[in-house]
Protein backbone atom coordinates (compact mmCIF):
# COMPACT_ATOMS: atom_id res chain seq x y z
CA UNK A 1 0.00 0.00 0.00
CA UNK A 2 1.16 3.66 -0.86
CA UNK A 3 2.67 5.86 2.02
CA UNK A 4 0.21 8.85 1.26
CA UNK A 5 1.72 12.41 2.95
CA UNK A 6 -1.40 12.94 4.44
CA UNK A 7 -0.24 14.93 7.68
CA UNK A 8 1.22 17.62 5.33
CA UNK A 9 -2.32 18.30 4.36
CA UNK A 10 -3.57 18.26 7.89
CA UNK A 11 -1.29 20.92 8.72
CA UNK A 12 -3.16 23.07 6.25
CA UNK A 13 -6.26 22.15 7.65
CA UNK A 14 -7.41 20.15 4.38
CA UNK A 15 -8.18 16.28 3.76
CA UNK A 16 -5.81 14.54 1.65
CA UNK A 17 -6.50 13.35 -1.95
CA UNK A 18 -7.39 9.49 -0.84
CA UNK A 19 -9.32 10.78 2.42
CA UNK A 20 -11.39 13.30 -0.06
CA UNK A 21 -12.32 9.76 -2.27
CA UNK A 22 -13.01 7.86 1.30
CA UNK A 23 -15.52 10.64 2.12
CA UNK A 24 -16.85 10.50 -0.99
CA UNK A 25 -17.42 6.59 -1.68
CA UNK A 26 -19.71 4.21 -0.29
CA UNK A 27 -17.41 2.53 2.26
CA UNK A 28 -14.98 -0.14 0.74
CA UNK A 29 -16.15 0.67 -2.65
CA UNK A 30 -12.86 2.26 -4.29
CA UNK A 31 -10.66 0.49 -7.05
CA UNK A 32 -8.09 2.67 -8.43
CA UNK A 33 -6.60 2.62 -11.79
CA UNK A 34 -3.22 4.08 -12.90
CA UNK A 35 -1.47 3.89 -9.81
CA UNK A 36 1.90 2.68 -11.03
CA UNK A 37 1.83 5.73 -13.65
CA UNK A 38 5.09 7.63 -13.30
CA UNK A 39 5.53 11.57 -14.83
CA UNK A 40 6.49 12.17 -17.88
CA UNK A 41 10.22 11.99 -18.43
CA UNK A 42 10.97 10.15 -15.08
CA UNK A 43 13.29 7.68 -16.70
CA UNK A 44 15.63 10.68 -17.82
CA UNK A 45 15.07 12.57 -14.67
CA UNK A 46 16.46 11.92 -10.94
CA UNK A 47 12.77 13.40 -9.60
CA UNK A 48 10.01 10.43 -9.66
CA UNK A 49 6.32 11.88 -9.13
CA UNK A 50 3.68 8.76 -7.81
CA UNK A 51 0.93 7.99 -9.20
CA UNK A 52 1.75 11.31 -11.14
CA UNK A 53 0.02 13.10 -8.27
CA UNK A 54 -3.65 12.48 -8.75
CA UNK A 55 -5.59 9.43 -7.93
CA UNK A 56 -7.83 7.72 -9.80
CA UNK A 57 -10.12 5.04 -9.69
CA UNK A 58 -13.83 3.69 -9.76
CA UNK A 59 -16.44 3.39 -6.72
CA UNK A 60 -19.92 3.45 -5.93
CA UNK A 61 -22.37 6.69 -4.29
CA UNK A 62 -25.47 5.29 -2.58
CA UNK A 63 -24.79 1.79 -4.63
CA UNK A 64 -24.45 4.11 -8.08
CA UNK A 65 -21.07 3.34 -10.26
CA UNK A 66 -19.48 6.40 -10.54
CA UNK A 67 -15.50 7.43 -11.49
CA UNK A 68 -13.53 9.29 -9.77
CA UNK A 69 -10.02 11.45 -9.53
CA UNK A 70 -8.71 13.33 -6.80
CA UNK A 71 -5.33 16.19 -6.90
CA UNK A 72 -2.49 15.41 -4.53
CA UNK A 73 -1.59 18.98 -3.71
CA UNK A 74 1.21 17.17 -1.20
CA UNK A 75 3.02 16.10 -4.20
CA UNK A 76 4.48 18.73 -6.55
CA UNK A 77 1.66 20.99 -5.65
CA UNK A 78 -0.92 18.65 -7.36
CA UNK A 79 0.34 20.14 -10.61
CA UNK A 80 -0.84 19.13 -14.08
CA UNK A 81 1.62 17.14 -15.71
CA UNK A 82 1.54 15.54 -19.30
CA UNK A 83 -0.02 12.06 -17.57
CA UNK A 84 -1.58 13.53 -14.73
CA UNK A 85 -3.76 14.96 -17.25
CA UNK A 86 -3.69 11.77 -19.62
CA UNK A 87 -4.99 9.72 -16.60
CA UNK A 88 -7.89 12.20 -15.96
CA UNK A 89 -8.71 12.07 -20.18
CA UNK A 90 -8.64 8.32 -19.86
CA UNK A 91 -10.51 8.17 -16.62
CA UNK A 92 -13.13 10.48 -18.14
CA UNK A 93 -13.47 8.23 -21.32
CA UNK A 94 -13.90 5.58 -19.46
CA UNK A 95 -17.04 6.95 -17.61
CA UNK A 96 -18.24 7.78 -21.17
CA UNK A 97 -18.25 4.17 -22.19
CA UNK A 98 -19.26 2.90 -19.19
CA UNK A 99 -22.08 5.52 -18.50
CA UNK A 100 -21.39 6.57 -15.66
CA UNK A 101 -21.23 9.62 -13.61
CA UNK A 102 -17.34 11.46 -12.96
CA UNK A 103 -16.37 13.71 -9.95
CA UNK A 104 -13.00 15.55 -10.19
CA UNK A 105 -11.93 16.71 -6.90
CA UNK A 106 -9.19 19.83 -7.97
CA UNK A 107 -6.79 20.68 -5.75
CA UNK A 108 -3.87 22.06 -7.92
CA UNK A 109 -1.08 24.97 -8.57
CA UNK A 110 -2.23 24.40 -12.32
CA UNK A 111 -0.05 23.18 -15.32
CA UNK A 112 3.47 21.92 -14.12
CA UNK A 113 6.18 24.38 -15.84
CA UNK A 114 9.06 22.19 -16.19
CA UNK A 115 6.51 20.39 -18.23
CA UNK A 116 6.33 23.31 -20.47
CA UNK A 117 4.10 22.86 -23.88
CA UNK A 118 3.85 18.70 -22.61
CA UNK A 119 1.92 19.97 -19.59
CA UNK A 120 -1.02 22.23 -21.49
CA UNK A 121 -0.72 19.58 -23.93
CA UNK A 122 -2.64 17.43 -21.28
CA UNK A 123 -4.73 20.15 -20.35
CA UNK A 124 -5.83 20.37 -23.84
CA UNK A 125 -6.76 16.52 -23.79
CA UNK A 126 -8.84 16.66 -20.41
CA UNK A 127 -10.81 19.66 -22.16
CA UNK A 128 -11.50 17.76 -24.90
CA UNK A 129 -12.79 14.40 -23.04
CA UNK A 130 -14.90 16.98 -20.74
CA UNK A 131 -16.57 18.41 -23.91
CA UNK A 132 -17.41 14.86 -25.03
CA UNK A 133 -18.89 13.44 -21.70
CA UNK A 134 -20.79 16.81 -22.00
CA UNK A 135 -24.78 15.82 -22.18
CA UNK A 136 -23.55 11.95 -21.91
CA UNK A 137 -22.59 11.75 -17.89
CA UNK A 138 -23.23 13.67 -15.31
CA UNK A 139 -19.22 15.83 -14.86
CA UNK A 140 -19.56 17.04 -11.21
CA UNK A 141 -15.85 19.10 -10.39
CA UNK A 142 -15.01 19.72 -6.55
CA UNK A 143 -12.48 22.57 -5.71
CA UNK A 144 -11.01 22.04 -1.97
CA UNK A 145 -7.85 23.89 -3.19
CA UNK A 146 -6.17 26.05 -5.77
CA UNK A 147 -7.16 25.08 -9.79
CA UNK A 148 -5.39 28.08 -11.13
CA UNK A 149 -4.60 28.52 -14.89
CA UNK A 150 -5.74 26.57 -17.99
CA UNK A 151 -6.59 23.94 -15.89
CA UNK A 152 -9.48 26.01 -14.54
CA UNK A 153 -11.66 25.08 -17.81
CA UNK A 154 -11.93 21.88 -16.98
CA UNK A 155 -14.56 22.41 -14.19
CA UNK A 156 -16.18 25.16 -15.90
CA UNK A 157 -16.98 22.50 -18.36
CA UNK A 158 -18.20 20.17 -16.49
CA UNK A 159 -21.64 20.40 -15.25
CA UNK A 160 -21.95 21.22 -11.58
CA UNK A 161 -19.17 23.51 -9.52
CA UNK A 162 -18.60 22.91 -5.64
CA UNK A 163 -16.59 25.16 -3.97
CA UNK A 164 -15.42 25.47 0.17
CA UNK A 165 -14.46 28.08 1.46
CA UNK A 166 -11.09 29.65 2.77
CA UNK A 167 -9.22 26.50 0.36
CA UNK A 168 -11.04 26.50 -2.92
CA UNK A 169 -9.99 29.28 -5.18
CA UNK A 170 -10.17 29.70 -9.27
CA UNK A 171 -8.13 31.90 -11.41
CA UNK A 172 -6.83 32.43 -14.64
CA UNK A 173 -4.34 33.92 -13.84
CA UNK A 174 -2.18 34.56 -10.47
CA UNK A 175 -2.19 37.57 -8.00
CA UNK A 176 1.54 38.23 -8.89
CA UNK A 177 0.63 38.17 -13.05
CA UNK A 178 -2.39 40.66 -12.58
CA UNK A 179 -0.07 42.80 -10.76
CA UNK A 180 2.62 43.28 -13.12
CA UNK A 181 0.14 43.61 -15.70
CA UNK A 182 -2.61 45.98 -14.56
CA UNK A 183 -1.13 47.16 -11.00
CA UNK A 184 -3.73 45.48 -9.23
CA UNK A 185 -2.93 44.23 -6.02
CA UNK A 186 -5.16 41.37 -4.60
CA UNK A 187 -4.97 38.16 -2.50
CA UNK A 188 -5.38 34.58 -3.93
CA UNK A 189 -9.26 34.68 -1.92
CA UNK A 190 -9.97 38.40 -2.95
CA UNK A 191 -9.26 36.94 -6.92
CA UNK A 192 -10.92 33.69 -7.05
CA UNK A 193 -12.31 32.94 -3.44
CA UNK A 194 -15.80 30.35 -3.10
CA UNK A 195 -17.81 33.46 -2.34
CA UNK A 196 -16.68 35.10 -5.84
CA UNK A 197 -17.61 32.37 -7.69
CA UNK A 198 -20.43 31.12 -5.63
CA UNK A 199 -22.17 35.06 -5.68
CA UNK A 200 -20.50 36.66 -8.49
CA UNK A 201 -19.57 34.75 -11.33
CA UNK A 202 -21.71 32.38 -11.18
CA UNK A 203 -18.80 29.78 -12.01
CA UNK A 204 -19.29 28.05 -8.85
CA UNK A 205 -22.75 26.38 -8.54
CA UNK A 206 -22.70 24.80 -4.19
CA UNK A 207 -20.69 26.50 -1.62
CA UNK A 208 -19.67 25.00 1.46
CA UNK A 209 -17.68 25.91 4.89
CA UNK A 210 -16.42 22.42 5.48
CA UNK A 211 -15.22 19.61 2.98
CA UNK A 212 -17.29 17.02 5.11
CA UNK A 213 -20.38 19.20 4.30
CA UNK A 214 -19.36 19.34 0.97
CA UNK A 215 -19.01 15.24 -0.31
CA UNK A 216 -22.05 15.05 1.89
CA UNK A 217 -24.17 17.18 -0.79
CA UNK A 218 -22.19 15.69 -3.84
CA UNK A 219 -23.48 12.57 -3.03
CA UNK A 220 -26.79 13.86 -2.21
CA UNK A 221 -26.79 15.29 -5.92
CA UNK A 222 -25.43 12.25 -7.65
CA UNK A 223 -28.07 10.37 -5.76
CA UNK A 224 -30.89 12.45 -7.57
CA UNK A 225 -29.50 12.36 -10.84
CA UNK A 226 -29.38 10.10 -13.92
CA UNK A 227 -26.46 8.00 -14.50
CA UNK A 228 -26.57 8.99 -17.64
CA UNK A 229 -28.28 10.51 -20.87
CA UNK A 230 -29.85 6.74 -21.60
CA UNK A 231 -31.91 6.66 -18.72
CA UNK A 232 -35.05 7.49 -18.71
CA UNK A 233 -38.38 7.77 -16.24
CA UNK A 234 -39.63 4.30 -15.31
CA UNK A 235 -43.67 4.87 -14.35
CA UNK A 236 -44.29 0.85 -14.14
CA UNK A 237 -44.38 1.26 -10.51
CA UNK A 238 -44.35 5.02 -9.24
CA UNK A 239 -47.48 5.88 -7.45
CA UNK A 240 -48.99 9.21 -6.11
CA UNK A 241 -48.67 10.16 -2.39
CA UNK A 242 -50.27 13.49 -1.06
CA UNK A 243 -47.70 15.90 0.96
CA UNK A 244 -48.54 16.19 4.38
CA UNK A 245 -48.03 20.33 4.61
CA UNK A 246 -50.29 23.22 4.96
CA UNK A 247 -52.67 24.23 2.03
CA UNK A 248 -49.98 25.99 -0.40
CA UNK A 249 -52.55 27.89 -1.23
CA UNK A 250 -52.44 30.11 2.02
CA UNK A 251 -48.68 30.61 1.69
CA UNK A 252 -49.13 33.08 -1.23
CA UNK A 253 -50.37 35.95 -0.96
CA UNK A 254 -53.27 37.50 -2.96
CA UNK A 255 -51.95 40.80 -3.07
CA UNK A 256 -49.35 40.77 -6.82
CA UNK A 257 -47.43 43.22 -5.07
CA UNK A 258 -46.53 41.71 -1.54
CA UNK A 259 -43.54 39.09 -1.62
CA UNK A 260 -43.20 35.50 -0.55
CA UNK A 261 -40.20 33.73 -0.72
CA UNK A 262 -40.82 31.06 -4.17
CA UNK A 263 -38.52 28.34 -2.14
CA UNK A 264 -41.31 28.24 0.55
CA UNK A 265 -43.69 27.22 -2.28
CA UNK A 266 -41.39 24.47 -3.99
CA UNK A 267 -40.85 22.45 -0.59
CA UNK A 268 -44.97 22.55 -0.05
CA UNK A 269 -45.45 21.30 -3.79
CA UNK A 270 -42.23 18.64 -4.15
CA UNK A 271 -41.48 15.24 -1.41
CA UNK A 272 -40.58 16.75 2.15
CA UNK A 273 -36.63 17.75 2.10
CA UNK A 274 -35.68 16.49 -1.66
CA UNK A 275 -35.46 20.35 -2.94
CA UNK A 276 -31.43 20.84 -3.76
CA UNK A 277 -30.81 24.13 -4.84
CA UNK A 278 -28.64 24.92 -7.73
CA UNK A 279 -26.58 28.16 -7.65
CA UNK A 280 -28.46 29.33 -4.81
CA UNK A 281 -26.09 32.29 -4.22
CA UNK A 282 -25.83 33.52 -7.84
CA UNK A 283 -28.81 35.57 -9.43
CA UNK A 284 -30.90 34.76 -6.54
CA UNK A 285 -34.11 36.46 -8.20
CA UNK A 286 -34.55 32.97 -10.17
CA UNK A 287 -34.61 29.60 -8.66
CA UNK A 288 -33.48 26.64 -10.38
CA UNK A 289 -33.09 22.80 -8.63
CA UNK A 290 -33.59 19.25 -8.55
CA UNK A 291 -36.41 17.38 -6.53
CA UNK A 292 -38.71 14.35 -6.23
CA UNK A 293 -42.51 14.51 -6.75
CA UNK A 294 -43.90 11.13 -5.44
CA UNK A 295 -40.38 9.73 -6.19
CA UNK A 296 -40.22 11.58 -9.69
CA UNK A 297 -36.77 13.52 -10.69
CA UNK A 298 -37.85 16.81 -11.54
CA UNK A 299 -35.95 19.85 -12.64
CA UNK A 300 -37.93 23.20 -11.03
CA UNK A 301 -37.23 26.60 -12.62
CA UNK A 302 -38.81 29.28 -10.87
CA UNK A 303 -39.30 33.13 -10.52
CA UNK A 304 -38.09 34.62 -6.64
CA UNK A 305 -40.58 37.27 -5.53
CA UNK A 306 -38.49 38.29 -2.83
CA UNK A 307 -35.64 39.23 -4.68
CA UNK A 308 -36.35 41.95 -7.49
CA UNK A 309 -39.93 40.91 -7.42
CA UNK A 310 -39.06 38.23 -8.94
CA UNK A 311 -37.74 40.11 -12.84
CA UNK A 312 -35.37 38.32 -14.97
CA UNK A 313 -32.09 39.77 -15.75
CA UNK A 314 -28.61 38.74 -17.65
CA UNK A 315 -28.04 36.44 -14.87
CA UNK A 316 -30.65 34.82 -14.05
CA UNK A 317 -31.72 34.44 -17.94
CA UNK A 318 -27.96 32.40 -18.33
CA UNK A 319 -28.53 30.24 -14.94
CA UNK A 320 -32.19 29.21 -15.51
CA UNK A 321 -31.04 28.49 -19.70
CA UNK A 322 -28.13 26.08 -18.83
CA UNK A 323 -30.17 24.49 -16.28
CA UNK A 324 -33.10 23.82 -18.48
CA UNK A 325 -30.33 22.14 -21.22
CA UNK A 326 -29.11 20.38 -18.47
CA UNK A 327 -32.35 18.65 -17.66
CA UNK A 328 -33.04 18.24 -21.10
CA UNK A 329 -29.83 16.39 -22.12
CA UNK A 330 -30.64 13.56 -19.13
CA UNK A 331 -34.50 13.29 -19.67
CA UNK A 332 -35.26 15.01 -16.82
CA UNK A 333 -38.79 16.72 -16.69
CA UNK A 334 -39.11 20.41 -16.13
CA UNK A 335 -41.95 21.88 -14.13
CA UNK A 336 -41.77 26.04 -14.29
CA UNK A 337 -43.50 28.23 -11.92
CA UNK A 338 -44.12 31.49 -12.59
CA UNK A 339 -44.67 34.87 -10.71
CA UNK A 340 -42.77 37.70 -12.50
CA UNK A 341 -43.31 41.23 -13.48
CA UNK A 342 -41.30 41.08 -17.01
CA UNK A 343 -37.64 41.37 -17.46
CA UNK A 344 -35.76 44.03 -15.17
CA UNK A 345 -35.48 47.31 -17.00
CA UNK A 346 -33.14 49.69 -17.36
CA UNK A 347 -30.07 51.30 -19.05
CA UNK A 348 -27.02 48.90 -17.13
CA UNK A 349 -29.33 45.75 -18.22
CA UNK A 350 -29.18 46.85 -22.03
CA UNK A 351 -25.63 47.18 -22.38
CA UNK A 352 -24.90 44.30 -20.80
CA UNK A 353 -26.56 42.28 -23.37
CA UNK A 354 -30.26 41.65 -22.16
CA UNK A 355 -31.14 40.96 -25.76
CA UNK A 356 -28.54 38.53 -26.04
CA UNK A 357 -29.06 37.13 -22.65
CA UNK A 358 -32.37 36.49 -22.60
CA UNK A 359 -32.72 34.97 -25.46
CA UNK A 360 -30.60 32.23 -24.15
CA UNK A 361 -33.92 31.19 -22.00
CA UNK A 362 -36.23 31.07 -24.83
CA UNK A 363 -33.77 29.35 -26.93
CA UNK A 364 -33.32 26.61 -23.91
CA UNK A 365 -36.79 26.35 -23.38
CA UNK A 366 -37.83 25.88 -27.10
CA UNK A 367 -35.46 23.50 -27.52
CA UNK A 368 -35.89 20.84 -24.39
CA UNK A 369 -38.01 17.95 -25.92
CA UNK A 370 -38.37 16.78 -22.09
CA UNK A 371 -41.65 17.20 -20.76
CA UNK A 372 -42.73 20.66 -19.80
CA UNK A 373 -45.43 21.34 -17.33
CA UNK A 374 -45.90 25.33 -16.15
CA UNK A 375 -47.41 26.74 -13.41
CA UNK A 376 -48.75 30.49 -13.10
CA UNK A 377 -48.93 31.30 -9.59
CA UNK A 378 -49.78 35.20 -9.65
CA UNK A 379 -48.64 37.58 -12.57
CA UNK A 380 -46.58 36.41 -15.67
CA UNK A 381 -46.27 39.81 -17.84
CA UNK A 382 -44.83 40.77 -21.16
CA UNK A 383 -41.95 39.07 -22.71
CA UNK A 384 -41.27 36.94 -19.46
CA UNK A 385 -44.76 35.22 -19.83
CA UNK A 386 -43.10 33.66 -22.92
CA UNK A 387 -39.52 33.42 -21.25
CA UNK A 388 -40.74 30.87 -19.08
CA UNK A 389 -42.05 28.09 -20.12
CA UNK A 390 -44.95 29.53 -21.99
CA UNK A 391 -47.01 27.47 -24.62
CA UNK A 392 -45.63 29.02 -27.29
CA UNK A 393 -42.28 27.42 -26.17
CA UNK A 394 -43.19 24.28 -26.18
CA UNK A 395 -44.50 23.12 -23.39
CA UNK A 396 -46.97 20.30 -22.68
CA UNK A 397 -48.90 21.82 -20.09
CA UNK A 398 -49.40 24.87 -18.57
CA UNK A 399 -51.87 25.75 -15.71
CA UNK A 400 -52.83 29.02 -13.96
CA UNK A 401 -54.00 29.78 -10.55
CA UNK A 402 -57.13 31.45 -10.37
CA UNK A 403 -55.94 35.20 -9.36
CA UNK A 404 -52.99 34.37 -11.91
CA UNK A 405 -52.61 38.14 -13.91
CA UNK A 406 -51.40 37.76 -17.51
CA UNK A 407 -50.84 41.00 -19.77
CA UNK A 408 -48.13 43.02 -21.91
CA UNK A 409 -47.56 44.74 -18.45
CA UNK A 410 -48.54 45.66 -15.14
CA UNK A 411 -51.59 48.01 -15.01
CA UNK A 412 -49.48 51.36 -13.78
CA UNK A 413 -47.21 50.87 -16.89
CA UNK A 414 -49.58 50.27 -19.59
CA UNK A 415 -52.01 52.97 -18.78
CA UNK A 416 -48.79 55.46 -18.73
CA UNK A 417 -48.67 54.23 -22.16
CA UNK A 418 -52.10 54.49 -23.49
CA UNK A 419 -53.24 57.24 -22.52
CA UNK A 420 -49.75 59.28 -22.72
CA UNK A 421 -51.44 62.07 -24.65
CA UNK A 422 -54.99 61.84 -23.23
CA UNK A 423 -53.87 62.63 -19.68
CA UNK A 424 -51.14 65.25 -20.61
CA UNK A 425 -53.02 68.06 -20.81
CA UNK A 426 -54.39 67.66 -17.76
CA UNK A 427 -54.06 69.25 -14.22
CA UNK A 428 -52.65 67.21 -11.58
CA UNK A 429 -55.48 66.12 -9.36
CA UNK A 430 -57.69 65.57 -12.61
CA UNK A 431 -54.71 63.29 -14.01
CA UNK A 432 -54.64 61.12 -10.68
CA UNK A 433 -58.21 60.54 -10.63
CA UNK A 434 -57.99 59.76 -14.46
CA UNK A 435 -55.10 57.33 -14.15
CA UNK A 436 -56.65 55.66 -11.34
CA UNK A 437 -59.99 54.66 -13.18
CA UNK A 438 -57.84 53.37 -16.08
CA UNK A 439 -55.93 51.36 -14.01
CA UNK A 440 -59.37 49.73 -12.33
CA UNK A 441 -60.50 49.55 -16.07
CA UNK A 442 -57.25 47.89 -17.07
CA UNK A 443 -57.07 45.27 -14.09
CA UNK A 444 -60.74 44.05 -14.66
CA UNK A 445 -60.26 43.88 -18.36
CA UNK A 446 -57.09 42.42 -18.59
CA UNK A 447 -55.30 41.34 -15.54
CA UNK A 448 -56.33 37.64 -15.56
CA UNK A 449 -55.95 34.17 -17.32
CA UNK A 450 -59.43 34.30 -19.18
CA UNK A 451 -58.14 35.06 -22.66
CA UNK A 452 -55.31 32.51 -22.37
CA UNK A 453 -57.35 30.22 -21.22
CA UNK A 454 -60.15 31.00 -23.97
CA UNK A 455 -57.20 30.81 -27.05
CA UNK A 456 -56.08 28.14 -25.33
CA UNK A 457 -52.45 29.34 -23.89
CA UNK A 458 -53.67 28.20 -20.64
CA UNK A 459 -54.98 24.57 -20.04
CA UNK A 460 -56.66 25.22 -16.99
CA UNK A 461 -57.14 27.18 -13.83
CA UNK A 462 -56.31 24.81 -11.33
CA UNK A 463 -56.69 24.93 -7.37
CA UNK A 464 -53.88 25.70 -5.54
CA UNK A 465 -54.12 22.64 -3.65
CA UNK A 466 -54.03 20.32 -6.48
CA UNK A 467 -50.66 21.93 -7.90
CA UNK A 468 -49.19 18.61 -6.85
CA UNK A 469 -51.50 16.30 -7.86
CA UNK A 470 -51.89 17.70 -11.38
CA UNK A 471 -48.03 17.82 -12.15
CA UNK A 472 -47.41 14.18 -11.28
CA UNK A 473 -50.74 13.19 -13.41
CA UNK A 474 -49.33 14.70 -15.78
CA UNK A 475 -45.79 13.50 -15.99
CA UNK A 476 -46.81 9.82 -15.73
CA UNK A 477 -49.09 10.98 -19.03
CA UNK A 478 -46.05 12.34 -20.72
CA UNK A 479 -43.53 9.48 -19.85
CA UNK A 480 -43.22 8.28 -23.47
CA UNK A 481 -43.27 11.84 -25.03
CA UNK A 482 -41.03 11.64 -28.28
CA UNK A 483 -41.14 14.80 -30.47
CA UNK A 484 -41.28 13.77 -33.78
CA UNK A 485 -41.44 17.42 -35.17
CA UNK A 486 -37.93 18.33 -34.98
CA UNK A 487 -35.88 19.18 -38.30
CA UNK A 488 -32.82 17.19 -38.96
CA UNK A 489 -29.70 19.69 -38.25
CA UNK A 490 -26.40 19.51 -37.37
CA UNK A 491 -27.14 20.97 -34.24
CA UNK A 492 -28.57 24.45 -33.05
CA UNK A 493 -26.41 27.49 -32.43
CA UNK A 494 -27.61 29.10 -29.07
CA UNK A 495 -26.73 33.09 -28.47
CA UNK A 496 -24.03 32.47 -26.24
Amino acid sequence: MKKYNIEKQHLKGKYHAIERIILLLDKGSFREIGSGILNYGYDSSDEIIEYDGVITGTGKVCGKPIYVFSQDFSIKGGTLGLRHAKKIAHLIEMAIKSRCPIVGIFDSGGARIDEGINALAGCGEMMYFNTLASGVIPQISVVVGPCAGAAAYSPAITDFVFVVDNIGCMFITGADVVKSVTGEECSLQELGSASVHSISSGVAHFRFEREKECFSSVRQLLDILPSSYTQKLDCSSLTYFDNTVIDIHEFVPNDSRKVYDMIGLINKIVDEGSFIEVHREFATNMVTGFAKLSNITIGIVSNQPCVNSGSIDCDSSDKAARFVRFCDAFNIPIVTLVDTPGYLPGIDQEHQGIIRHGAKLLFAYSEATVPKVTVIIRKAYGGAYIAMGSRHLGSDFVYAWPNAEIAVMGPESAVSVIYKKESASMCENDKDIFIKEKVDEYSRKYLNADIAVKEGYVDELINPSNTRRRIFDDLISLSNKNDYTRPKKKHSNIPL
